[in-house]
């Protein structure tokens, strides 16, 4: 007698005035991975995908005010959840009762329970992230951890993992979750392939920051550290100290640092630690120079001095970040 497949059902929970990217994306991965397995022959079990409303109602409006018919609402559910995946919405008015003592019931019997975005908040008002480490979009972490003490809040991650329990920030990280997800069931050179099929070009870590650094930077109207992180960006690879930028910038060393903190809330050597870190980042995966090479152009000047920096904020060598998250689409060496 044949034996019958396993059906994960992945559950997509939705709420009033949701973010319609953020309904889609995970939609999107979990069907190129069902049609890729299916176009290998690879069928170890089989997803389905249901798109459920968190109201008495299936109609949902999304933010952008596009209609969706759920397939049902959650008290109809009726199989065993695999993946249970909260979508983010308003929280001005709260969220029903009824759905947050649900969803902590779930949290205790689906194998993985996933927010996407602002959905941490619906996770955290069910209990559900009391004394775990969690993310949502970087606008909201302060929001998060005042509101929600007991929660560990961390502010630059794309997605985190705590237990059963994911959280992932700002909208793209939806697709970088749910890649992650895609990883843990069907391995990682699935799920790379699944990223190079949507065009992603890059899988990214959870532990990436969620904005760029030279981002963050142009938050400043001061000028004078406006001009400073703008030469920063483009000298990487000299020697960079706070009293050379500090002579550059008119000001004492003492002046300069104290002015560098307030603006943009870090240190002038943790700073250029991060730009450099991110560019090589960006080699690694985007372009084909070798490990020295990349460590000389950003900065690190040696490729031990750019392994001992990439195992203290990835966990992972820079060979092995290529190996993980580099493109097919690779670009050509333009050094």
């Amino acid at each position: 007698m044949k034996k019958r497949m396993e059906t994960k059902h992945i559950v997509i929970l939705v709420h009033h005035y949701s973010t319609l990217f953020n309904i889609s994306a995970p939609i999107e991965v979990f069907q190129h991975a069902m049609e890729q397995m299916e176009k290998e022959h690879k069928r170890p079990f089989s997803y389905q995908i249901h798109i459920v409303s968190a109201h008495a109602q299936k109609t949902i409006v999304t933010k952008p005010g596009i209609t969706i018919n759920c397939e049902h609402t959650y008290p109809e559910i009726n199989y065993q959840i695999d993946t249970l995946i909260v979508i983010g919405a308003p929280r001005k008015n709260g969220f029903e009762k009824d759905v947050l003592t649900w969803l902590e019931q779930q949290a205790g019997v689906v194998r993985r329970i996933c927010a996407m975005c602002a959905g941490a908040f619906i996770l955290a008002e069910a209990g559900i992230l009391n004394q775990k480490k969690a993310v949502t979009h970087w606008q909201l972490c302060d929001e998060m951890a005042n509101t929600f003490p007991g929660i560990d809040v961390d502010r630059e991650a794309i997605f985190i993992r705590d237990g059963n329990v994911y959280t992932s920030a700002g909208v793209s990280a939806g697709l970088d979750l749910s890649l992650a997800l895609i990883e843990e069931d069907l391995g990682r050179d699935f799920a790379l392939k699944i990223a190079k099929l949507m065009v992603l070009f890059l899988k990214r870590p959870g532990n990436q920051t969620q904005f760029s650094t030279i981002l963050e930077s142009q938050k400043t109207d001061y000028q004078p550290i406006k001009e400073i992180t703008n030469w920063i960006y483009n000298h990487l690879n000299e020697d960079i100290t706070v009293e050379k930028l500090a002579t550059l910038a008119f000001m004492s060393p003492r002046n300069f640092a104290r002015a560098f903190v307030r603006e943009l809330n870090t240190t002038p050597i943790k700073f250029v630690e991060k730009l450099r870190t991110e560019t090589a980042c960006r080699l690694l995966t985007d372009s084909q120079l070798n490990i020295d090479e990349i460590a000389h152009f950003s900065g690190f000047k040696t490729s031990l001095n750019m392994n001992r920096i990439f195992l203290k904020t990835y966990q992972i060598s820079p060979s092995h970040y290529r190996r993980n998250f580099s493109s097919a689409f690779s670009a050509p060496n333009k050094y």
